[in-house]
């Protein structure tokens, strides 16, 4: 059975729906909502682990993908992310947000997929490009390319989104998972610690270290005669 559908599923009312998809990461829900959802999926309730996937499996998905860079990668471990998560949802004590613990799980699998994709020598692919504008990375780092106009502006803004998709790529896991995590789900750095288990010192350190190896990467990528990072012989 296939846990990531293509298309997203109707349920819930209307008006949840639009504020799921209006939200970040964390889903909006009625008061006492989570909980009870929680003690389906706890039930093994199988139309909770079809909600559960509703909501969150584009968010799932676009995670992995900007983790692994590899739609067929991402495929695969956003399957197992909820598998993971129908068989352990008992382990669950609410001490955070659901979507934290997905979060959680979702990074986990992702690190352990990229270690194990090194391992086979595989690389790293990109295929992010077919993201949809509103979900393309939208951190502070690439803000100045968004909502431009001019056909020179917009092939500029798409080299500059290129160049920093492949420069997040390069990074290690860590580095790269709180960037992503940070820069591209603007998540807060409370929330990034209860996902991490680090401390807020070392997350910001680690952040600060893998944003200036990303500026380099970007800069040696952006000088004239480069292509892909690499200067061209005249």
């Amino acid at each position: 059975m296939d846990v990531v559908s293509k298309t997203p599923r109707r349920g819930l009312s209307v008006e949840l729906d639009e504020a799921i998809w209006a939200s970040g990461f964390h889903v909006p829900m009625p008061e006492g909502y989570e909980e009870e959802l929680v003690e389906r999926l706890k039930r093994r309730d199988e139309a909770a682990f079809t909600e559960l996937i509703r909501l969150y499996e584009k968010r799932i998905f676009q995670l992995v993908l900007r983790m692994l860079g590899d739609r067929g990668e991402a495929e695969d471990v956003a399957q197992d992310v909820f598998l993971t998560v129908f068989k352990s949802i008992d382990s669950f004590r609410g001490d955070s947000k659901l979507s934290t613990w997905l979060y959680r799980i979702a990074t986990n699998h992702c690190k352990n997929r990229i270690k194990y994709l090194d391992r086979r020598a595989r690389g790293k692919k990109t295929e992010l490009d077919d993201l949809s504008e509103h979900d393309r990375v939208e951190s502070a780092s690439m803000s100045a390319s968004a909502h431009v106009a001019r056909p020179d502006q917009q092939a500029e803004a798409h080299q500059m989104e290129a160049i920093m998709r492949r420069a997040i790529g390069e990074l290690d896991e860590e580095q790269r998972e709180l960037v992503i995590l940070r820069d591209v789900e603007n998540l807060s750095y409370e929330e990034i610690q209860a996902i991490t288990g680090l401390p807020e010192g070392t997350v910001k350190s680690r952040l600060h270290r893998a944003r200036l190896s990303l500026a380099k990467t970007v800069r040696a990528a952006s000088e004239p005669g480069t292509i892909g990072g690499k200067k061209t012989e005249r």
